[in-house]
């Protein structure tokens, strides 16, 4: 296997792993996917979810009315477009996204702390910023 194999099942295998460890909840991938975006980018208008979560904004649709119908988004016309509308997080939002980000950063540390030795740790902890610069984050 090659080196640049190996790292892109390495990646997808850790990012497969780290999925697995949510805790159970009533809530799908997509929209996790979403809630998580729109805590790190903000309001954004269905289009531009889509584009940041690489699928059509008509494909999230029923995710982001199931998230509108539990109160973890909220949506608002732009007052200079009235065809616009914007999807944020509200306050119950983030705290669900935070909930679930220290769930698997719980398991990650743990994962670490057994599985690596300390350089290993360190190695990786080094690469996660380069990771997310190649991932275009």
């Amino acid at each position: 296997m090659s080196d640049v194999s190996e790292l892109r099942y390495g990646v997808h295998s850790l990012s497969r792993e780290i999925r697995a460890h949510r805790r159970p909840g009533p809530f799908t991938e997509t929209q996790y996917l979403i809630l998580g975006s729109l805590d790190r980018g903000g309001p954004a208008t269905p289009a531009d979810l889509g584009e940041a979560l690489h699928v059509r904004s008509q494909t999230l649709t029923p995710a982001l009315n199931a998230l509108t119908d539990a109160g973890l988004v909220g949506r608002r016309r732009d007052e200079a477009d009235r065809r616009r509308q914007y999807v944020e997080l509200t306050a119950e939002g983030r705290t669900v996204i935070e909930e679930d980000r220290a769930t698997r950063n719980a398991w990650l540390e743990a994962a670490m702390a057994e599985r690596l030795t300390p350089l290993e740790r360190d190695v990786l902890l080094l690469a996660g910023p380069v990771l997310a610069k190649l991932a275009g984050g």
